[in-house]
């Protein structure tokens, strides 16, 4: 029977790379300019959506767990007006998940509840960020489903 240890490296390894797929499954269909579009008058695009995840998972897990010594701007996700292409923003996304993969992999059993603290969560464990990141990541790819919805409706 395998350990809790393993047991919890597989389940989030799986969850992140589910999550990774149904981010790209959203982008994918988006050309460069719907993938930069603000379908309504208010939110955000799917780039600035992608944008902010990857700033969370760089941050969050990149520079506190992993001492990647990223540095996040989160107002510059939300308001980058340089139009990157979709392609490169998604492999910048990309990036930041095996960032996440490679941190989770090289946890072992006692670091699951080490003590975690950083700016701007409550996250209390090493454990408790990387469940709050995967659940923050699959509230945005639920927004993403209904702007890339919308977008691909306008173009009817």
């Amino acid at each position: 029977m395998p350990d809790l240890d393993s047991t919890l490296a597989a389940a989030l390894t799986t969850r992140y790379k589910k999550l990774s797929t149904a981010l790209h499954d959203q982008a994918a269909p988006l050309t460069d300019d719907e993938f930069w579009r603000k379908p309504f008058p208010f939110g955000n695009s799917v780039g600035h959506l992608v944008l902010h995840l990857t700033g969370n998972l760089n941050y969050y897990i990149g520079a506190e767990i992993a001492q990647t010594g990223y540095i996040r701007d989160r107002p510059q996700e939300f308001s980058e007006a340089t139009r990157q292409a979709k392609q490169e923003v998604l492999n910048n996304f990309d990036e930041a998940i095996k960032i996440v993969v490679n941190t989770i992999n090289h946890q072992s059993a006692e670091d699951w509840s080490k003590p975690y603290a950083a700016k701007g969560t409550d996250a209390r464990t090493l454990l408790e960020i990387l469940l709050i990141c995967a659940t923050h990541l699959h509230h945005h790819i639920g927004q993403m489903m209904y702007l890339a919805f919308k977008l691909q409706q306008d173009r009817k």
